[in-house]
């Protein structure tokens, strides 16, 4: 699972976010960031443009 599925599922925190931008620093992953953290282009251009707060709103507006 990526971290949007998992933070969508509760299982781990927003903040868990910076382990996977490391997770994917230190990997030969070809993916974009984006891709491997799960974000479509527009949660992509929201965290870019505005902040992680505004990416966390997004997310947690998807929460079941």
């Amino acid at each position: 699972m990526n971290f949007k599925e998992r933070y969508l599922a509760g299982e781990i925190p927003f903040e868990e976010i910076d382990t996977y931008i490391t997770e994917w620093n230190n990997s030969d992953d070809t993916r974009t960031l984006a891709q491997f953290l799960g974000l479509d282009a527009e949660e992509e251009d929201v965290w870019i443009d505005i902040s992680d707060d505004a990416l966390q709103a997004l997310l947690d507006s998807q929460k079941k």
